[in-house]
């Protein structure tokens, strides 16, 4: 006899998620409109939805704090005042980083992205586009991706939801990196090594993931915790799980052993694309991080404290010193985040 399962609905609070509703929605039009849109249109069109999506988040956002948490996607997103904040300062650094795209864009002297990423660097096709001030209005709608990954980021309770808004949110970061006009083979360089290192580093997450689902049985930061209080002894496989999490999570940040990757790319990257990764993935990771040790892995205290605590001494101490070494601005502002890492 077949058995039918009813398939019930999640709960959707959209009010306590509309500041991610606002951003990839707008994201969505803003790829219709590089689709369809006017050529000469398309930049003055993409900056003003993306300047009215952020603004009105960051404003919903901050109206938002001082609330009551809603936990809401059957329990997959939960929406606090952390979360809320760290959404807020996400869009404020989105919307800076929109603006000086924009500028640079009606500046005469040039844009700061390449007319198209797909050309040889030098090449003819390349020059010739140049001089046509042909525009890549595509990093508009990158911006909105990844910032709507970050906000998704923040406020998510389950590992597998923290799983995909961290792809959301990385994905559109190895093409930004890569868009630089000048300078173009550092930043195809930069945008390469940030899309291998980041997809080890996802992959490690994941990992982690399925290893802390074997030793709990669940994927949801509160029923983990439940998981951890209610055993007796360690667990091994937990332990792992929660390792390779801090990996995924660390790497994010730019913390010590996991730093390597960003004065190269920072120094390859666009200006307002380094601005970008340097406030709000950092500002996202940050709160991820805290999210899971804290409310996931809350039992484990004693066992990843001490750990932390090493690597952000650690951070501290490499990022401060190797910016005294620094020659070129963005390398050492990459030092300098790493070393602000540490002390987040």
């Amino acid at each position: 006899m077949l058995v039918v399962q009813e398939f019930t609905a999640p709960t959707i609070d959209v009010a306590a998620i509309l500041p991610i509703v606002l951003t990839l929605g707008a994201a969505v039009v803003a790829v219709l409109v590089d689709a369809f849109a006017p050529a000469g249109r398309r930049m003055i069109i993409n900056a003003t939805i993306s300047v009215v999506a952020l603004a009105v988040s960051l404003g919903w956002a901050i109206v938002r704090i001082g609330g009551e948490p809603v936990v809401t996607f059957n329990g997959a997103v939960a929406v606090d005042g952390p979360g809320l904040f760290a959404q807020a300062a996400i869009a404020l650094f989105a919307l800076l980083s929109v603006l000086l795209y924009t500028e640079r864009r009606l500046d005469p002297s040039g844009d700061a992205f390449t007319p198209a990423g797909s050309v040889m660097p030098g090449s003819e096709t390349e020059r010739v586009l140049t001089m046509q001030r042909v525009q890549q209005t595509e990093v508009y709608a990158l911006t909105l991706f990844a910032s709507g990954g970050m906000m998704t980021f923040v406020v998510s309770n389950d590992l597998l939801t923290m799983f995909v808004a961290l792809e959301v949110l990385s994905l559109p970061l190895y093409l930004l990196s890569s868009l630089a006009r000048r300078r173009r083979l550092l930043s195809q360089e930069a945008g390469m090594k940030y899309f291998l290192l980041g997809a080890f580093a996802s992959a490690f997450f994941l990992y982690g993931a399925a290893l802390v689902y074997g030793a709990t049985g669940s994927l949801n930061l509160a029923e983990i915790d439940a998981g951890i209080s209610g055993r007796v002894g360690v667990d091994a496989m937990l332990l792992v799980g929660m390792g390779m999490l801090a990996v995924g999570l660390l790497f994010k940040i730019s913390a010590v052993p996991f730093q390597f990757w960003t004065p190269d790319v920072y120094q390859g990257a666009p200006t307002a694309v380094t601005g970008f990764m340097a406030a709000a993935t950092k500002a996202a990771a940050v709160v991820a991080l805290m999210r899971v040790f804290y409310v996931g892995l809350g039992g484990l205290v004693e066992d990843w404290t001490l750990l932390l605590w090493v690597i952000a001494a650690l951070t501290m101490l490499l990022g401060s010193v190797l910016a005294l070494t620094a020659t070129d601005f963005k390398r050492m502002l990459a030092y300098s985040s790493i070393a602000h890492a540490g002390f987040l």
